[in-house]
């Protein structure tokens, strides 16, 4: 004997067929949904857990320490090939040194590139010594401009060169330089010019040096 189909609440009365149809396809229909939510969520956890890794996992280097130049050395080196003095700029706290060298052709020259060691500090000098020369070599360090003053450096006259556009693409905005023997030293860069005048006053030692043993 067939047991009668029980009495749903809602509808006072048994299911038909194809309303428990429907019911059971909604119900499907519903986990389904679920478990795609579920599944959502899941892998937006593994997601999130595995940038997590990474984040934590990626080496962090400090930054690059700046490059140290041991000018002395290098200048020790040159006074060996040239047979006479390389000019050493004193750093003290306020100058670094990025690049110092011997720089070869009709004119040999010693060339060191400062710039100041605080990051909030802007600009650079470069220091030229050109050996056996004399100003009318300093043009061709600065696009052809030749000198139009000069001004006394503690009781050292240096012509001054009035560089203006012509060094705009080197961002080389003031040029110094004096006879120190045989030699012509340059200081040029983008420094101001008391910055500049600084730097100077604090060669001539070895400038006089220079001259004198000439």
């Amino acid at each position: 004997m067939n047991k009668p189909a029980p009495i749903v609440a809602e509808l006072g009365r048994p299911e038909t067929p194809a309303e428990t149809a429907e019911r059971k396809a909604a119900s499907s229909r519903a986990y389904r949904s679920s478990q795609t939510v579920r599944s959502l969520i899941a892998a937006l956890i593994a997601t999130l857990a595995i940038v997590v890794v990474i984040v934590f996992a990626v080496p962090r280097g400090e930054p690059a320490s700046p490059r140290t130049v041991d000018v002395a050395g290098i200048a020790a080196d040159v006074e060996t090939t040239m047979g006479r003095p390389a000019i050493v700029p004193d750093l003290g706290t306020f100058w670094r040194v990025n690049e110092a060298g011997l720089t070869s052709g009709s004119t040999v020259v010693w060339d060191v590139t400062l710039a100041p060691a605080a990051d909030e500090e802007r600009g650079f000098i470069k220091l030229a010594q050109a050996f056996d020369s004399d100003s009318g070599w300093a043009p061709q360090r600065l696009n052809g401009i030749a000198a139009t003053d000069t001004i006394a450096i503690d009781g050292r006259d240096w012509d001054v060169y009035k560089v203006g556009d012509a060094g705009a693409k080197q961002n080389i905005t003031y040029a110094i330089g004096t006879q120190a023997g045989d030699d012509y030293v340059l200081l040029y860069g983008s420094r101001s010019a008391d910055s500049t005048a600084e730097l100077a006053e604090s060669l001539i030692p070895q400038i006089n040096a220079l001259s004198e043993a000439s």
